[in-house]
């Protein structure tokens, strides 16, 4: 308790925070949990008086449309109900892909209900692992998934005004320079720097090409020395200890201390899905989120630069009233960026399907 005590004394004074110092605060629990959200939350109210919230209670959103533009993909994450095979869309009579006719429709009635973002979710390079996207790609005259990102994004901009918001997974150097032209802002969720948690069998990642965390890092580093604004974030909960989420969190701050970019830092919250491989794992305790988000919070500083995190209470087991109530605590509900709009897929954001 006095090593606890110590650390959190030195981040109440503004102290530049270890690894070894993220986790010790992120095992914290009872009282010691109290402590750290009280001075988390000192941290938010820091960061909204400088922005002129001197109440520390404005939430800022971004009304959006949510475009599914495709839910197939090459990786294989134990936890993920996003994705299909191309069986299950067959079931459904959906194509590989959706076409340009219901993207622009999507987008159109989006812009009148007031949208201004065109968020594109979509799985990673699903050429690469099932024949039909690839075959429907080549019928249609594209060369990939991201090319067809691309032209759909250049699509929604130039007939309906809205903002392109591409969420396509790992991305290469030359594919963000040709996608920033059309998207103003991108994302993909860091998850964890874990590397067990990719390469063992059995593990979340193991068989998922794009979970691997050199990867996701080194997009995270080209997007910000492209000086794209960059939504990124961990997932707690999917067998990671203490010291690979603190790992994680600086991983974060010293990418966005460099370069500048990271507008959002999402922290979620694992739950086990039917009909997932990970359906009997554990869901992640309330208070170890709250940690999470709390220490988040403290690494990554109170003001402009270091940008807001997004939690998801969709996905907490709490209810309401404590679980909206505790995450005001630990620094992360008054400041909730995305709204999501005629999304009839379920809650997708950056954070759900990675």
């Amino acid at each position: 308790m006095e090593e606890f005590s110590a650390v959190l004394d030195r981040a109440d004074q503004g102290a530049v925070l270890t690894v070894d110092d993220a986790e010790i605060l992120l095992g914290a629990s009872g009282d010691a949990l109290e402590q750290l959200l009280a001075v988390a939350g000192k941290v938010r109210d820091a960061g909204a008086a400088q922005r002129g919230d001197a109440t520390g209670k404005r939430i800022t959103y971004s009304k959006k449309v949510f475009i599914p533009l495709t839910t197939l993909c090459r990786d294989r994450c134990h936890y993920c109900v996003f994705v299909d095979t191309p069986g299950g869309l067959r079931k459904q009579n959906k194509p590989p892909f959706m076409p340009p006719e219901d993207i622009l429709a999507l987008a159109l009635e989006g812009a009148e209900m007031g949208c201004k973002e065109a968020l594109f979710t979509l799985g990673d390079r699903p050429e690469s692992r099932w024949s039909v996207a690839a075959e429907w790609l080549a019928e249609h005259g594209y060369e990939s998934t991201l090319d067809y990102v691309h032209e759909m994004g250049e699509m929604v901009l130039r007939e309906t005004g809205l903002l392109p918001h591409f969420n396509p997974g790992v991305m290469s150097w030359l594919e963000l320079q040709r996608l920033r032209p059309t998207s103003p802002s991108m994302g993909m969720m860091l998850e964890t720097t874990s590397s067990k948690l990719w390469s063992e069998p059995g593990q979340p990642h193991f068989g998922s090409p794009d979970k691997d965390p050199q990867l996701r890092l080194q997009v995270l580093d080209d997007a910000g020395r492209s000086r794209i604004p960059f939504t990124t974030g961990i997932l707690l909960g999917i067998g990671e200890t203490l010291r690979d989420r603190a790992e994680s969190i600086i991983a974060i701050r010293d990418s966005h201390r460099k370069w500048g970019h990271v507008q959002e830092t999402i922290v979620q919250n694992f739950r086990a899905k039917p009909r997932t491989a990970m359906m009997g794992h554990r869901d992640l305790e309330t208070e170890e989120y709250l940690a999470g988000v709390a220490v988040t919070r403290l690494m990554m500083g109170p003001g402009p630069i270091f940008r807001r995190h997004q939690t998801s209470p969709i996905q907490m087991n709490s209810t309401p009233s404590s679980g909206q109530g505790s995450m005001i605590g630990a620094g992360s509900a008054r400041s909730h960026r995305t709204t999501s709009t005629l999304n009839d897929h379920g809650p997708k954001s950056t954070s759900s399907r990675h």
